[in-house]
């Protein structure tokens, strides 16, 4: 049973928050996002949406600290996938851009400006991802993201882990201790991330309150169709699949345009709720 969406604030999304402390805290979550390979059921549909759309780049939207990319990226080229990323923010991360972009310097790429994922720049084509970032938006701003991907004619593909489940709520509480836990393992090493950790611990309660925003933020499959509706000459599909050792799912939505001999998107078999 889902929870009433509420379009409440993550402090991340704020424009005069510290740009030192959100990076902290999106370290975190790239580093748990990596260690619960997250990534792993985003693989067989980016791979269909890319071989579908005979299309090798893809435009990375609300990239956060890129980890989903480099493991996504890694991932595709051992199994022989050509593809180029370009890592895009509001905020953009230029540490952990860098960082990311030298490990494959002709495949990962990144933009320094800000990108609003609401008016992408056109020369930036390619399939459009957003990985667990789509709940920051709010109804009239997710329709205006996904429109702005149908105008300019380019794929779009939207991941989330996030659901307004009580249980999944519930247990995101405990999220102090994990940060407390995990931030001695954290790479690069930085005084600042003991500090803003265990001197004045506002990074671990960061993680919390926008963990458990997310959540109640989150789009059920349902209303992620209903955004889409009115989008002509555009084929849609939304669902859901179970994260291999997880409690939760992977909710899914994939647009191309039918100009792209898309007529459906032939999807893997997955488990749809």
């Amino acid at each position: 049973m889902y929870l009433p969406r509420s379009q409440l604030f993550e402090w991340e999304d704020l424009e005069w928050f510290p740009h030192a402390i959100r990076d902290l805290a999106l370290d975190y979550l790239g580093v748990l996002e990596v260690r619960l390979a997250l990534y792993k059921p985003v693989l067989p549909l980016l791979r269909r949406m890319l071989e579908q759309t005979d299309t090798f780049k893809v435009v990375d939207l609300c990239s956060g600290r890129g980890g989903m990319v480099l493991a996504l990226y890694e991932a595709l080229a051992s199994d022989e996938v050509n593809i180029e990323f370009t890592l895009t923010d509001k905020f953009p991360n230029l540490r952990a851009f860098r960082d990311i972009s030298s490990k494959h310097l002709l495949n990962l790429r990144y933009i320094s400006d800000s990108v609003d994922a609401t008016r992408v720049p056109a020369e930036l084509v390619g399939v459009r991802t957003i990985f667990n970032a789509f709940h920051h938006f709010s109804p009239w701003a997710a329709r205006a993201v996904l429109q702005n991907a149908v105008k300019a004619g380019q794929p779009i593909c939207i991941f989330e882990i996030p659901e307004r489940r009580l249980l999944t709520i519930i247990s995101l509480l405990l999220t102090p201790i994990f940060v407390v836990i995990a931030t001695p393992f954290i790479r690069p090493f930085l005084w600042k991330r003991l500090l803003w950790t265990y001197l004045i611990p506002f990074v671990p309660f960061m993680c919390c309150w926008d963990g458990v925003v997310s959540q109640l933020r989150a789009y059920t499959i349902s209303e992620l169709s209903e955004l889409t509706q009115g989008f002509e000459g555009y084929e849609w599909s939304a669902g859901s699949t179970y994260i291999p050792g997880q409690l939760g799912h992977l909710t899914y939505l994939l647009g191309a345009s039918r100009s792209d001999n898309v007529s459906h998107i032939a999807l893997p078999v997955l488990n749809r709720q």
